[in-house]
């Protein structure tokens, strides 16, 4: 799952990024207005934590941006206003949580945990298809209730084809969605196509009943047999 964090404050933005990443969370993060209203119509965010108060603009401006855009990603607002009229407005315009600082980590990542499952997977920590389950809190993948181990990069990309099943998945928006803004940074899709040799792989030993089509020059396709 991909996170974008905005906040200025260097050491809480640092706290959240590493608990966030012991989560296995895929983080990236914006401390100024123009930083993150760019990264936040430009690329797709499994969750938004948005602060308010930021340099040069208002996070509520970032998030009448998305509610425009017709963007979708599940946004909680993190802020030290504590204003009923900013939680309204802040709600109002599409956010689906609000938590004033100062707060703990431990309630943060529950928040997200919480959004995420209301969203996506309508309460469920849980997605199934055929004879296999993905349990997301647990990062464990089960064929016929058999724990197969995945390593991580496996599990997100899984997760992803999961979440867009029978939908066509671009190298591109794999690519960005599972490693984030390091995959601008490569020429070629080969650590992509590495990853997914390797799951294929393990679906198949693991007699899934998964498998993952390609369509040439394009991406790929979960599709259930």
């Amino acid at each position: 799952m991909k996170i974008l964090v905005i906040e200025d404050e260097i050491q809480l933005l640092k706290n959240i990024k590493e608990s966030l990443e012991k989560e296995n969370f895929l983080v990236e993060t914006a401390m100024d207005f123009e930083t993150a209203m760019e990264k936040a119509m430009v690329y797709a965010y499994d969750c938004i934590l948005l602060d308010i108060m930021l340099p040069n603009g208002s996070g509520l401006d970032i998030l009448d941006g998305l509610k425009k855009e017709g963007k979708q990603e599940n946004v909680i607002i993190i802020s030290a206003k504590d204003s009923l009229d900013d939680k309204l407005k802040g709600l109002d315009l599409g956010a689906d949580d609000y938590l004033t600082k100062p707060f703990h980590l431990a309630e943060l990542n529950a928040r997200i945990k919480a959004v995420l499952r209301r969203k996506d997977l309508d309460g469920s920590r849980f997605m199934e298809l055929g004879n296999t389950k993905l349990d997301i809190e647990n990062r464990q993948f089960l064929v016929d209730g058999t724990p197969i181990p995945l390593n991580r990069k496996e599990f997100d990309i899984l997760n992803y084809f999961m979440l867009n099943k029978s939908r066509l998945v671009t190298k591109n928006a794999l690519a960005e969605h599972v490693w984030g803004d390091n995959s601008d940074q490569a020429d070629n899709f080969d650590f992509v196509y590495y990853q997914i040799k390797n799951l294929r792989k393990r679906l198949l030993e693991s007699k899934s009943g998964l498998e993952i089509d390609s369509v040439y020059g394009v991406g790929y396709k979960l599709i259930v047999k």
